[in-house]
């Protein structure tokens, strides 16, 4: 049950967008039981948003897992992540920060896990 959302201040056109969504179900599989099957992505583009005082592109990607992970599991996922945004939107690696969140509380269909 894990959920990516992208910010950024690049534009993602749709096609780009569909790319970076599968590149990503590849990706969360660095966590150990997590997949695309259940990953959902949000992909926000044209955000406002400045990173070290400009404009250039920059994106902001927060993860939220449901469960915990292991920090060298969040290391390898973060590599992944930026390089997919490196590669499908050219965002330097040093423009990206990526956020964790981990809990043992998620909710779906009605009810929690």
């Amino acid at each position: 049950m894990p959920f990516i959302n992208v910010k950024t201040n690049a534009e993602v056109p749709a096609e780009k967008a569909k790319a970076i969504k599968s590149a990503l179900g590849l990706a969360i599989t660095a966590l150990p039981g997590k997949s695309e099957g259940w990953l959902m992505v949000g992909i926000e583009d044209n955000y406002k948003l400045f990173f070290k005082g400009t404009e250039e592109p920059a994106a902001m990607v927060e993860v939220s897992v449901y469960g915990n992970a292991s920090s060298n599991s969040l290391s390898v996922l973060t590599s992944n992540i930026t390089g997919i945004l490196l590669d499908n939107l050219g965002i330097p690696t040093d423009r990206v920060y990526v956020s964790y969140m981990c809990t043992e509380n998620w909710g779906w269909n009605g009810s929690n896990f």
